[in-house]
């Protein structure tokens, strides 16, 4: 399969360089000295201690590539309206587009470019950090989970689960992927957001009963969002997997925290702004969401 990686953070150096075992896989990314590094020495990933040396072809420029049959997006949500107009010469009427990046409503800037029928939507338990230039720690990996929000006529889901297993990945079809990044989306819209205008780690929300009075207003009013999608939650049980995950990583630092402390921008619009666009859809009231989200970007333009 010929596929396109666009991002060569973490995640997209982990899922290219997997891929690029049995793939024409290209890693597509702006940093010269990024591109530069892994077309010199191979992409290396840091598993169980010691480096592993792949070699996806990486690029500044998509320009000469030609169409592709998969492009992965896994640059920051806030760019990637951007990467996909850059790179829409490698996408026809066969390519498909898939997002496994954080948050929700993905699928909203995707289908600018290519019809819903060919966006894959889902998430990964994977995770992974950038050492230096070309070398990154694949910390953890877990499940793959990926679907699509109209019927897949042509299978190409299970074409993928093929590709990814092949490849070294555990990738599991979902029929209703959405309830499954909504799940997902109740810890980041809680303790992410928190963390970050609070500015302080994970563990701080379950311990001190203000902010865990924020979080569980949170939680319920994306809760009430998700019923009125269909997608139905129980929200003790919601909450107590959230109160667990605050508590399991006391020392955590959330997305959104590190974003606002080294003064970057945040994905808090696909985070916590989309449970603020579908509450809109659905004609449901969200102000908790709606004050972290202004929040969040006072915050991001403070410094500027």
């Amino acid at each position: 399969m010929k596929i396109a990686v666009i991002g060569a953070g973490a995640m997209g150096s982990i899922y290219g360089s997997y891929l690029s075992k049995y793939n024409e896989v290209y890693l597509v990314d702006n940093k010269q000295d990024v591109v530069d590094a892994i077309n010199k020495d191979g992409l290396k990933l840091q598993e169980n201690g010691s480096d592993v040396v792949y070699r996806p072809k990486a690029v500044t420029s998509s320009e000469g590539i030609g169409k592709v049959d998969l492009l992965i997006l896994f640059v920051k949500s806030l760019y990637s309206k951007a990467a996909l107009e850059e790179n829409k010469g490698m996408i026809d009427s066969k390519t498909y587009v898939m997002t496994l990046q954080n948050g929700s409503g993905h699928e909203d800037i995707i289908s600018e470019v290519v019809p819903v029928e060919r966006i894959i939507i889902g998430t990964t338990e994977d995770n992974g950090a950038i050492l230096k230039l070309g070398h990154v720690r694949h910390g953890g990996t877990g499940r793959t989970n990926i679907g699509m929000l109209v019927e897949d006529k042509d299978e190409m889901l299970n074409t993928l689960k093929k590709c990814f297993d092949k490849s070294g990945f555990d990738t599991m079809v979902h029929d209703n992927i959405q309830k499954l990044i909504w799940d997902k989306l109740f810890t980041n819209v809680s303790l992410s957001a928190i963390t970050g205008v609070l500015q302080v780690k994970m563990g701080f929300i379950a311990e001190n009963p203000s902010a865990w009075n924020l979080a569980k207003q949170l939680i319920r009013e994306a809760i009430a969002v998700s019923n009125e999608m269909g997608l139905v939650f129980d929200e003790e049980i919601v909450i107590s997997k959230v109160k667990k995950a605050s508590e399991d990583s006391p020392n955590g630092c959330t997305s959104i925290y590190t974003d606002l402390r080294n003064g970057r921008l945040t994905e808090v619009d696909t985070i916590s702004g989309s449970v603020v666009s579908a509450a809109k859809k659905y004609g449901v009231e969200v102000p908790s969401h709606e004050f972290i989200v202004n929040m969040v970007h006072a915050m991001e333009q403070r410094n500027n």
